[in-house]
């Protein structure tokens, strides 16, 4: 009667989808770490085999928190790749959340740390603090991790969070104006919309 899809759905927030696509099933929602968690939650009960209102709910929580601790590792690992430092870990967890996203077919935390590694290099070749052209360069899309929950550009959203959790304001102009939606004020920010462009 549905009655194990409607469970999943509730546990998920993701929509389940099934048409006449033999042995295909579609998990559909926006948020790209809601999907992750529905599919994990989806594969480990078909491979189980027992589907019931209760287990469905356990088998959600097992994989909310294997998705949990793949998204602290993607952003720790991104951070020491890129060598920026201490960051907060609210910060590593959003960056992390990154992973799951895609923009025009690339993976965004890939995306944000080739970024980063040139915006480096030209920072380096300018004699200008490489350190802060990373970080600067490794948060620019940070907005997107929380973009499909919440109103406002990626920009927008990544300034508030960068202001929020007391980022340089080099790295907060940098994020607001890599797509030119305010003036950049400084040379790294220029350096960031160079490197994303590239």
């Amino acid at each position: 009667e549905g009655r194990n899809i409607k469970a999943f759905e509730q546990a998920t927030g993701v929509k389940v989808i099934v048409d006449d696509t033999p042995e295909a099933v579609v998990l559909s929602a926006f948020d790209p770490v809601r999907r992750e968690v529905a599919r994990l939650a989806l594969e480990k009960l078909i491979n189980n085999g027992k589907i019931h209102p209760q287990r469905i709910d356990e088998i959600v929580a097992q994989a909310e928190q294997e998705v949990e601790k793949s998204i602290w590792r993607a952003g720790n690992e991104a951070i020491a790749n890129v060598g920026i430092g201490k960051v907060h870990p609210d910060l590593i967890r959003i960056l992390g959340r990154l992973y799951y996203r895609t923009s025009y077919g690339q993976n965004v935390l890939s995306h944000s740390q080739e970024v980063a590694h040139v915006c480096g290099m030209m920072a380096a070749e300018l004699k200008l603090d490489v350190k802060l052209a990373k970080r600067a360069a490794l948060m620019h899309d940070i907005g997107k991790a929380i973009s499909q929950n919440q109103e406002g550009t990626h920009t927008q959203l990544g300034m508030e969070l960068a202001k929020k959790y007391n980022e340089d304001p080099v790295v907060i102009n940098a994020i607001g104006s890599h797509h030119e939606d305010i003036p950049a004020d400084n040379l790294i920010s220029l350096l960031v919309s160079a490197a994303d462009a590239i």
